[in-house]
């Protein structure tokens, strides 16, 4: 969730402006909802019946697993190392897609409905989804207005958000 508020680098391109304060909103209003739905109001949560509790438990904690690792390990290639000249960063968790920390965010949101089964809380994390491709395509712009062609290529190489979706070029 968010960046690294430090100093200025050179050797980063930039972020959406509303990107840190958008994502903390979301968050907070998904776990308003997410909360209230699954262990307040129970409004939306009638599928948790039809999944047992032990299946939801081992899917929330792969799922938060996976969030983990990608969230780690894109900060840490993004923040961890100062780049002498600005590169397109294709290494890593970079190779499975372009934006491995918002997947992160948003597989973590995923794991919290695969515990619950809040229906409610699917409406707002398809909301979040909508601004994280949002955002990772205003960063996009960014990155294409730096790097041109070498960035557009990687677009075509590495898919946005889910892994596995586009065929590489051999």
């Amino acid at each position: 969730m968010g960046h690294h508020r430090g100093r200025e680098r050179k050797d980063l391109v930039g972020e959406h402006p509303f990107g840190d304060t958008g994502q903390l909103i979301l968050l907070l209003v998904f776990l308003i909802v997410w909360i209230g739905d699954s262990f307040i109001l129970k409004l939306s949560t009638m599928a948790t019946q039809y999944v047992p509790v032990s299946v939801r438990v081992v899917l929330f904690l792969v799922g938060i697993t996976l969030a983990g690792i990608l969230a780690q390990r894109g900060l840490s290639i993004v923040f961890g190392e100062e780049r002498e000249r600005p590169c397109v960063i294709k290494k890593g968790v970079f190779n499975l897609v372009r934006h491995p920390i918002y997947l992160g965010s948003l597989l973590l949101y995923l794991s919290c409905l695969l515990l619950t089964l809040s229906l409610l809380s699917v409406l707002v994390w398809l909301i979040i989804i909508a601004f994280y491709v949002y955002i990772s395509r205003h960063e996009e712009k960014l990155l294409l207005a730096r790097f041109g062609s070498e960035y557009e290529d990687y677009m075509g190489e590495v898919p946005m958000l889910i892994p596995w979706t586009k065929r590489r070029k051999t």
